[in-house]
């Protein structure tokens, strides 16, 4: 068994942050003044140019270090200790969150969302080989 740690994949990073703000691969190849096709080949990278980072933390409204310290468990656990602190403060009496999503329904759907795409991804690619 390996105890080394894997390397920080950036560009999964960047396009879970990126679909956690509702924000579509053409939206953010505007901000950067690129093509839709060089964002999606980013997302796919695991390392992006330190320079490059800095324009995606700034179109994405973030700074370099949240985006490299990105996890989905810490958004998890960020958002289950909203709710468990406001459920401990209430004295039990449920409150009205000001929340109108479940951020575990967010979650599904951006698997969801990635199990689509990566099922995208292999039909164009069986129809590239059998094109050949």
């Amino acid at each position: 068994m390996s105890t080394t740690t894997r390397p920080s994949h950036i560009g999964r990073k960047i396009s879970r942050i990126r679909e956690l703000k509702d924000m579509k691969q053409e939206a953010l190849a505007q901000a950067l003044g690129m093509s839709q096709q060089s964002v999606s080949a980013m997302e796919n990278s695991e390392t992006v140019d330190e320079e490059k980072l800095k324009e995606v933390a700034k179109a994405l409204g973030m700074t370099v270090e949240a985006i490299k310290n990105f996890s989905e468990e810490a958004v998890i656990n960020y958002f289950n200790n909203i709710y468990d602190n406001d459920f401990s403060h209430s004295n039990g009496a449920i409150q009205s969150n000001n929340c109108s999503f479940n951020p575990l329904d967010k979650v599904v759907e951006l698997y969801e969302r990635l199990v689509q795409a990566e099922k995208d991804k292999n039909e164009y690619l069986e129809k590239l080989l059998k094109e050949k």
